[in-house]
C-alpha cells in the first residue's frame, strides 16, 4: 500500500476538521459538557449510518469494544488537558508524540515496513508538530503536560486498534459507523452521572455548535480509517497530525493566542515531512 495524493489530501482534509472541533472544546467554559454532547452526537449521526451500511461483520467487534473503552481514556485526558492548558500547548504534544508510537507499534506489532523517506516524514512531521507547542510556559503547566502526554500515548493505542481493526472488518464504512455507534456511549454516561441535569441545561443553549463539532470530528476520524485501509497506519497518522496547523491557525485568529518565528519554523518542518512521506 502506498500514500496516494487521493489519501494525502483526504486526510488533510480531515486534519482540518479535527484541528475544528478540538478548538470548539477548548473555547467551551465547560469542557467536560462540550465533549460529551459532542461524543453523543457522533453515537446519534452513526444511527442512519448504520441502517444504510449495515452493521460489522463479527471480526471486528473486539476491536471496536477495544476501541470504545480506550476513548473513554482518551476524552478524559483531553477534557483534563484543555483545562490545564493553551490549545497551542496542549494540542501539539498531543497530536505530536503519537506518530512516533503508531510508526514504532505497527512495525513492531504488524510487521509494516516503511521506507526511510517514510520514517524522515514521520520523525519531521513529529518534530515539527512538537517544536509548534514546546515552550517555556510548559514548565509553567506541568499538569497540562502530563495529561497531553498521556493523552499521545491514548491516541497511539486505538489509532493501531482502529486501523488493524478497519482492515479486518473488510469494509472499513462498516466498522466506522459500528465504532461511532458504541464509541460515545460511555463518555456521554460518565459525564452525565457526575453532573446530571447540568448537562442537559447546557446541552439547550450548546447544542448547536456541539453537533457541528461531532460532525466535524467523526468525518476526521473516519476520513483517517478509511485512509488505513489504503495506506500504512503510520503514515496516516503521521500525516493526520498537520492538524495541528490548523489548530495554531484557529487559536491565534479565534483564541487570540500568539504565533512566534518557532512556530513558523516548525510549520515549515511539517511541510517537509509531508513531502518527505510521498516519496
Amino acid at each position: 500500500m502506498t500514500l496516494s495524493w487521493t489519501v494525502v489530501c483526504a486526510v488533510l482534509l480531515g486534519a482540518l476538521l479535527h484541528a475544528f472541533w478540538n478548538a470548539l472544546v477548548k473555547s467551551s467554559t465547560e469542557k467536560d459538557l462540550d465533549m460529551a454532547l459532542q461524543s453523543l452526537f457522533g453515537s446519534l449521526w452513526a444511527i442512519p449510518l448504520v441502517a444504510w451500511v449495515g452493521w460489522p461483520q463479527a471480526d471486528a467487534w473486539p476491536y471496536i469494544v477495544a476501541s470504545a473503552i480506550i476513548h473513554v481514556g482518551y476524552y478524559v485526558t483531553l477534557v483534563a488537558a484543555y483545562r490545564h492548558g493553551d490549545l497551542s500547548l496542549t494540542y501539539p504534544l498531543m497530536r505530536g508524540s503519537a506518530p512516533l508510537l503508531v510508526a514504532l507499534s505497527t512495525c513492531l506489532v504488524f510487521g509494516e515496513s516503511l521506507s526511510p523517506f517514510a520514517w524522515a516524514g514521520v520523525v519531521g512531521i513529529s518534530a515539527g508538530v512538537l517544536a509548534l507547542g514546546l515552550n517555556a510556559r510548559a514548565l509553567h503547566a506541568p499538569k497540562a503536560v502530563a495529561f497531553a502526554l498521556v493523552n499521545a500515548v491514548i491516541i497511539a493505542c486505538y489509532t493501531v486498534v482502529d486501523g488493524q481493526g478497519a482492515r479486518q472488518a473488510g469494509n472499513a464504512v462498516q466498522y466506522i459507523a459500528g465504532l461511532f455507534l458504541l464509541q460515545g456511549v460511555p463518555f456521554s454516561l460518565l459525564v452525565y452521572r457526575q453532573r446530571g441535569n447540568v448537562l442537559l441545561r447546557y446541552a439547550k443553549n450548546r447544542w448547536p455548535l456541539t453537533a457541528a463539532g461531532s460532525l466535524a470530528s467523526k468525518a476526521s476520524y473516519g476520513i483517517a480509517l478509511w485512509a488505513m485501509t489504503r495506506a500504512p497506519v503510520a503514515l496516516v497518522a503521521a500525516l493526520r497530525e498537520t492538524s495541528v496547523l490548523f489548530a495554531v491557525c484557529l487559536g491565534v485568529f479565534f483564541l487570540r493566542e500568539t504565533v512566534t518565528a518557532r512556530r513558523l519554523a516548525g510549520a515549515v518542518v511539517i511541510v517537509f515531512g509531508i513531502l518527505a512521506l510521498r516519496n
